[in-house]
């Protein structure tokens, strides 16, 4: 409407142009189907150009009652009714509002902690917006020690698959820890905890059409199975940085084989029990350093492994290419 007006107001006189329409029923309104000419009026105010809505009096269209329904969703399995429900813009594109509806219609759920949420579809698919970015979109997961490469492979692979016109994001586990995951520690259960919300944050770039890089640790098999798990079948490309311990500790680029060696990454605590007259004491570690006094476990069946060859290991530009040569192989970067 504010379009119709604003061509109306290229060809008006200073003193304005008014036009009626006019609103008697203190009805709930729904929206009028208004011809451009019978709308509002314009007046000139010093420099500025004002826009007014007159007393308008349409002899378009009567005042329209918006239409009324009972609607029933079901809260935690429950039916529930909510009443009368109005919403014009339903009336205004009833396919588009349907693809944002959600596929439960008004089904409501819990997932985890979160009760009464639903689902909404996007009126755009993953395979739209796949075709808009001549791509299609992934995880590349690349998992290994400390010291293994892999931020430096991430970043040599955004770099060829931004050279080939193809849109990559990287999920660094340092830089997720300095905002999204800044609330977790090392343990056990955070360092599951951070696996999690990465592999989720990356699900949706996937689902977005781009090749999403998660380069982190991610030590335990379990958290990266269930990342895996998120995603659909072949979507997730796990790359193993397959580097031996040694190495990894000779470069040891942020010093922290060296303090963990020296006992100084732990974050455990002691306790003592007095039991028979005895003080019985144990150290108990709540978080150790990867490949030293925390586990690492290897993946099983990875799609793609970079190790060394005869003891060398090749370029980081070289592992990357390798990996976008089996994107290209297995047709991800193609819509």
């Amino acid at each position: 409407m504010i379009a119709a007006a604003a061509r109306l107001l290229l060809g008006c006189s200073s003193s304005g142009l008014e036009s009626a329409v006019s609103m008697s029923s203190p009805q709930k309104l729904g929206f009028l189907n208004l011809q451009e000419s019978n709308v509002v009026g314009f007046e000139k105010r010093g420099t500025s150009l004002g826009l007014s809505v007159v007393n308008v009096r349409s002899k378009v269209l009567p005042p329209l009652e918006a239409s009324k329904e009972s609607k029933t969703v079901y809260i935690n399995g429950k039916a529930e009714s909510i009443g009368d429900f109005s919403d014009s813009s339903l009336d205004l594109d009833e396919d588009l509002s349907n693809d944002c509806a959600g596929k439960n219609g008004h089904m409501i759920s819990t997932i985890g902690k979160s009760t009464n949420i639903m689902w909404h579809e996007s009126s755009v698919g993953k395979l739209e917006r796949q075709k808009l970015l001549q791509q299609k979109g992934c995880v590349i997961w690349i998992t290994g020690l400390s010291g293994s490469g892999k931020s430096t492979v991430a970043c040599a692979l955004s770099r060829g698959l931004h050279y080939r016109g193809k849109l990559c994001y990287i999920l660094d586990g340092d830089n997720v820890r300095h905002g999204l995951n800044r609330d977790l520690t090392f343990k056990a259960e955070d360092r599951a905890e951070n696996i999690r919300r990465i592999g989720e944050v990356a699900k949706l770039f996937a689902d977005a059409g781009v090749i999403c890089v998660a380069s982190v640790i991610s030590p335990y098999r379990r958290d990266r199975d269930a990342c895996r798990a998120l995603l659909p079948e072949g979507n997730f490309v796990e790359v193993f940085m397959d580097i031996p311990l040694k190495v990894c500790e000779a470069r040891d680029p942020k010093g922290l084989y060296k303090l963990a060696r020296a006992g100084k990454i732990k974050g455990g605590i002691t306790v003592s029990v007095l039991c028979l007259n005895k003080v019985l004491t144990w150290s108990l570690h709540s978080a150790g350093f990867t490949g030293i006094d925390d586990p690492y476990e290897p993946p099983l069946n990875s799609e793609i492994v970079l190790r060394q060859k005869g003891g060398v290991c090749a370029s980081p530009s070289d592992m990357a290419e390798e990996v976008i040569s089996y994107l290209e192989e297995v047709g991800y970067l193609q819509a």
